[in-house]
């Protein structure tokens, strides 16, 4: 029985993701018993240097820095001469699935995510390491809310040289700070402004500039303002704009100077004292012009000189009866001008109905645009929210009073807006619970509870109810929510003495009909002589894990692992 063995003790059994440079494979580690990812780099960039020096900083990067929110890396090496990185394995989506799958994230859920990175980017930067690839591609989203930073291939050390290859523009270009795409070099204030490009697609559910290349998207990086977030959606504070309005300041000294900075201001930027606070506007102090003389100054200047002249400018004498001719004349004109505009009905009493326009399928703020222009006023204080079957969130629905009514002009207008697309749940029961999880999975904020019970009416690992939210219940995909799934008690064996020196298979097939999930792993035998190979049992059990005469309770995820010597 063959088994891919990397390193002597990394047994790889699942392809599950590729990158730029490298695959990533689910593997086990022998030693540990611990599932690990191992990103093999591909065969055609093994002999390419920028390749192979990417690689290895990416390695030697994250295993500079110990943070909950970065990946941890356990090993490097090289197997059949391709490079290879051993690194937690982090079950989750990234961020960017999450984003295409839910669209907009909630202003809290988005805030919650962000703290992670800063405070993961801070430790970086605290370390003289600068990320510059961040994106939500590179971030991943665990089921609990815990995010982990990857990919430090371009990371930049202090002192290191920026690797670059011809035609290809460092990072990604949706992200790219405008510094970074006119050549200067990468920062931590490069890095921020990434961070706050993320924050505004997790709050709008797309990047703020697209074009059909990449240079184009760079030239709107450095010309473009940033769309403000709440013209997308006016629910989302002031404070969070800010920061993002902070964040990718086009200079990057108007920027903020640390993460940690910005990790304060997202701490307290749903507080309600700072939820209505004043937009921020971020503008040059002086303005210069051409020559580089301040214009304020030379305003300033201008209006004294013209105040002096006016002052040393000789008298005139004065006319009354011109005045007097003057008045009588205004006096006409404007009496003949007003007959000419009631001719042309300019000043004629005008209707004081208009109707509701059709706001149907609108977001709230283009609603409220159309019905200004209409003199009415879009009620925006007792907007009610309900969950749809196919409304995208954050569109009208229904208009109070109707589509098409004549009102009075300013009159108030309610509206019913989708509060996103609603599932509904499934029935489980007789469901495998592990089978269960996997299929719930798909609902990224549903918290899946499980617990099981002792009965006989049901094989181990069968649901026999579920609870919280019952077969048939609506929920909103986009928020939390949770649901507890029971089943029938696995049963409790005790692993068999006489399993060491059964053959492999026979020992697999015996702890399955005793109702266990069995993993087979090989034993390297690196280091031995051929002697002490040749007299090696081969294809037999050697040792269980957990050993045998040891009760074992299979659980959903618990497996035992037979480990044999194949050569």
């Amino acid at each position: 029985m063959s088994r891919n063995l990397i390193g002597g003790r990394y047994e790889v059994y699942k392809h599950i993701g590729q990158g730029g440079m490298a695959d990533v494979f689910l593997a086990v580690d022998t030693i540990l018993n611990r599932q690990v990812a191992v990103k093999i780099m591909r065969g055609d960039l093994s002999t390419d240097t920028v390749s192979i020096i990417r690689f290895e900083r990416e390695a030697q990067a994250a295993t500079a820095l110990s943070h909950p929110n970065i990946v941890e890396i356990y090993d490097m090496g090289d197997y059949k001469g391709h490079q290879y990185i051993v690194m937690e394995y982090v079950p989750g989506k990234t961020l960017k699935k999450v984003i295409q799958d839910r669209g907009a994230l909630q202003p809290k859920e988005a805030v919650d995510i962000m703290k992670q990175l800063t405070s993961a980017i801070g430790e970086a930067h605290h370390k003289g390491i600068i990320h510059r690839d961040l994106k939500p591609q590179n971030i991943i989203l665990k089921d609990d809310g815990t995010v982990k930073i990857l990919d430090f291939g371009i990371a930049l050390a202090k002192g290191n040289a920026q690797i670059t290859q011809a035609n290809n523009v460092m990072g990604s270009v949706h992200y790219l700070a405008p510094e970074l795409a006119k050549g200067e070099p990468a920062s931590a204030q490069s890095d921020i402004y990434a961070l706050g490009i993320v924050f505004y697609e997790m709050l709008v559910g797309d990047v703020p500039f697209k074009a059909e290349t990449a240079v184009q998207v760079a030239l709107m990086q450095m010309r473009n303002d940033i769309p403000d977030v709440r013209s997308y959606n006016p629910d989302i504070p002031q404070s969070v704009e800010n920061i993002i309005n902070k964040a990718t300041a086009k200079d990057p000294l108007m920027r903020y100077n640390k993460c940690y900075e910005m990790f304060n201001d997202l701490r307290t930027c749903l507080r309600a004292d700072r939820v209505n606070e004043e937009k921020l506007i971020l503008s040059p102090k002086h303005d210069k012009n051409s020559s580089g003389f301040d214009t304020q100054a030379t305003d300033i200047n201008n209006r004294k000189t013209k105040q002096k002249n006016a002052v040393e400018r000789p008298g005139r004498r004065i006319h009354p009866e011109r005045i007097l001719l003057g008045i009588l004349l205004t006096c006409l004109l404007v009496g003949g001008g007003y007959f000419v505009l009631q001719g042309l009905e300019i000043f004629r009493p005008q209707s004081r109905m208009t109707e509701v326009p059709a706001i149907t399928g609108m977001t709230l703020q283009e609603a409220r645009d159309v019905c200004t222009e209409s003199s009415l006023v879009l009620d925006t204080a007792t907007v009610e929210y309900v969950l749809t079957d196919n409304t995208e969130k954050g569109m009208i629905i229904t208009v109070d009073p109707p589509v098409g009514t004549e009102v009075e002009k300013g009159s108030r207008v309610s509206v019913m807006v989708s509060s996103g697309i609603g599932a509904t749940i499934g029935n489980y029961v007789g469901w495998n619970v592990m089978d269960a999880r996997s299929d719930l999975s798909k609902y990224a904020m549903l918290d899946v509870e499980t617990t099981h019970e002792d009965t006989e009416e049901a094989e181990g690992g069968i649901i026999i109810r579920q609870e919280l939210l019952n077969p048939g219940d609506r929920f909103n995909i986009a928020n939390k929510a949770k649901i507890r799934l029971v089943y029938a008690s696995y049963p409790t064996i005790v692993i068999p003495e006489n399993i060491i020196g059964m053959p492999i298979d026979d020992a697999s097939a015996l702890l399955e009909s005793l109702g266990a999930v069995v993993f087979i792993s090989s034993l390297s035998t690196e280091g031995l002589s051929e002697t002490e190979i040749a007299n090696l049992p081969s294809g037999v059990v050697i040792k269980t894990n957990p050993d045998t005469g040891n009760s074992y309770t299979q659980e959903e995820e618990n497996f035992v692992t037979i480990f044999y010597y194949n050569y």
